[in-house]
């Protein structure tokens, strides 16, 4: 009954809308419409607003300047609040900033008004202006003037009261679900790769044989063949016993556990029988050692192609001389990679030499993109403070995993011979340049309300706050 009421009651389009895109960010059209059909429970007033602005800029101080001076109607006769009916949503691009402000009879509490810009901020910080206002407008319209029988406090104590034990049998058993389902992906991913491994096993034999021991990079590989039986051994016994486990003992965490551990061996197995064969054809130059050539140089194309869009992502200070330097060093090794090829394939370089110009160039692609994270650091922290807080985010991004990732194998003969972490990858860089910013931004308290409306604001006291994004 109270749910039907509410839907009753959630039925009232916007008064009127109003966009003052001085950002010049919106699709106004697809704006417009969208909040046309937004239903909010009281007649209200939706205005937009938005301007280029920096980061240190308080955002309120400017929306209610902008108010002052160019539409006054935004404000309560007296000067001192909002005026009663509106919405406000307001939008800085530039200096990452979001507010909400409302008149006083549409007013809702700190904690709603973050409630509102936490919903635009995930769209906000992908760059997707119009879509994040307008997912922060239908969340302002679910949270003002929501009826009672609406809020969140009653809604979970009424379900609290009613059915606290079902809700947690319902979790217990979606919990015990939702485990077993990864137990079971898990299992699979370990078969697909524990299959290939079987069936290529003699093969593999066969091309370990015949890697050349004199060869550095062959002797390596060859290392890691000597344990090849053993894992692949354990790798058995991992498999025969989640293959024991019943639906039920699926459903345990403790077993999902024992099913990663089989994918994780069968896969970095199969890898390793991948780089058996490729040492084999590569070294002795066999028939498919140009295709074995082509997966070596795959991780440092990857690189290579994913350096434009890493510099030109927001903080990463894509003018600056240490990215031009990366656009330069990418550009020559493009050329690079075409000549080793040529001279591979017209016996001028052996495929040692290749591997150790592979190597170089990889190594060399690690320091430009060290000293480019100086560049980055030195560009966004405010202080040394910030600056050590982001070097330690980017050195363990490369260094080491942490509990919430693990170091993945590179499937190939560098990536065999040396540790993962001899070369930053531009992956690696991304990471480390998001969990520093966030890091930084987090000691900033960035994502904190500001409710102020700083030196210019008077006494003026309406209802509003902003955060950054």
């Amino acid at each position: 009954m109270l749910l039907g009421g509410a839907a009753t009651a959630f039925a009232v389009l916007p008064v009127s809308i109003e966009v003052q895109d001085t950002a010049g960010v919106l699709d106004q059209n697809t704006l417009v419409r969208a909040i046309e059909d937004i239903e909010f429970y009281e007649p209200t007033r939706v205005v937009v607003y938005t301007y280029n602005g920096r980061t240190g800029d308080n955002l309120n101080e400017e929306v209610l300047r902008f108010a002052r001076s160019e539409h006054p109607g935004w404000i309560s006769t007296d000067g001192q609040k909002w005026t009663d009916g509106i919405f406000i949503f307001a939008l800085d691009p530039v200096g990452r900033h979001v507010g909400t402000y409302m008149g006083e009879d549409r007013k809702v509490s700190l904690e709603q008004r973050n409630d509102i810009q936490d919903a635009a901020k995930e769209l906000l910080q992908d760059a997707q202006w119009t879509d994040g206002t307008i997912a922060g407008v239908r969340r302002a319209a679910e949270l003002i003037n929501q009826p009672w029988y609406r809020s969140a406090a009653f809604l979970i104590t009424a379900w609290v009261a009613a059915g606290t034990a079902a809700l947690g049998a319902g979790a217990w058993i979606i919990v015990r679900a939702l485990t077993r389902s990864a137990s079971r992906k898990e299992v699979k991913r370990g078969d697909q790769s524990y299959a290939n491994v079987s069936m290529d096993l003699e093969v593999t034999e066969l091309n370990a044989g015949t890697i050349p021991e004199s060869s550095r990079y062959g002797s390596h590989v060859l290392e890691k063949h000597h344990t090849f039986l053993k894992r692949y051994k354990a790798a058995s016994e991992l498999s025969n016993k989640v293959h024991a486990l019943s639906g039920r003992q699926l459903s345990r965490r403790k077993n999902l556990k024992i099913a990663r551990d089989y994918a994780d061996a069968a896969a970095e197995l199969d890898a390793l029988d991948d780089v058996i064969a490729d040492t084999n054809a590569l070294l002795n130059r066999a028939n498919t050692w140009p295709t074995a050539w082509d997966r070596q140089l795959a991780p440092f194309r990857s690189d290579l192609a994913g350096l434009e869009q890493l510099l030109t992502k927001r903080h990463a200070q894509g003018d600056s001389t240490t990215a031009a330097a990366l656009r330069s060093f990418r550009d020559q090794s493009l050329r690079e990679i075409e000549r080793w090829t040529a001279e591979l394939a017209e016996g001028r370089i052996t495929p040692e030499k290749a591997l150790d110009r592979l190597y170089d160039a990889r190594s060399h692609l690690a320091v430009l993109l060290e000293n480019h994270a100086e560049t980055v650091i030195e560009g966004y922290a405010k202080n040394e403070r910030e600056a050590q807080l982001m070097r330690k985010e980017m050195e363990a991004a490369q260094d080491a995993p942490n509990h919430k990732r693990r170091r993945t194998y590179e499937p190939s003969i560098l990536g065999t011979v040396y540790p993962s972490y001899n070369f930053f990858s531009v992956a690696t860089f991304n990471s480390g340049l998001n969990t520093g910013v966030s890091s930084v931004s987090s000691a900033r308290g960035g994502g904190g309300s500001t409710t102020g409306y700083g030196s210019s604001g008077g006494s003026f006291s309406g209802s509003g706050s902003s955060s950054s994004f």
